[in-house]
């Protein structure tokens, strides 16, 4: 039996495999952070609380919340900027697989005829 000919999967399952996506993407950002507050930390000598700051408000989107003043520091947070919408991107992409997976799954089932022809 081809995979596109069964049926949807039942709601927990669905809901299961949202939740492991969920914490993978949990798992992607406190990393993420992790870095990025390793980077303040060591390039431009924040205290943990600032380099937390400038860390998640760089992966939030705002820009950093304080002035960088090293050179160390300044080329970190432009590497940091740009690898941080590479993690939103794939953040996003991990969250909406399990949804558009079903999505297209219960699309295609609905197209397609009741049994498949034989050829």
């Amino acid at each position: 039996m081809a995979h596109h000919y069964r049926p949807l999967p039942p709601r927990n399952t669905y809901i299961m495999r949202i939740a492991r996506s969920a914490s993978i993407a949990v798992g992607i950002m406190a990393a993420s952070l992790g870095i990025g507050m390793l980077g303040y930390h060591g390039f431009e000598g924040q205290s943990w609380l600032d380099s937390f700051l400038n860390a998640s408000m760089i992966l939030a989107g705002m820009g950093p919340a304080n002035e960088l003043h090293t050179t160390g520091g300044k080329v970190f947070a432009g590497c940091y900027a740009i690898f941080s919408g590479v993690v939103f991107l794939s953040m996003t992409a991990v969250l909406l697989a399990p949804m558009a997976h079903r999505f297209l799954h219960r699309m295609h089932l609905e197209i397609e005829p009741e049994s498949p022809k034989d050829n």
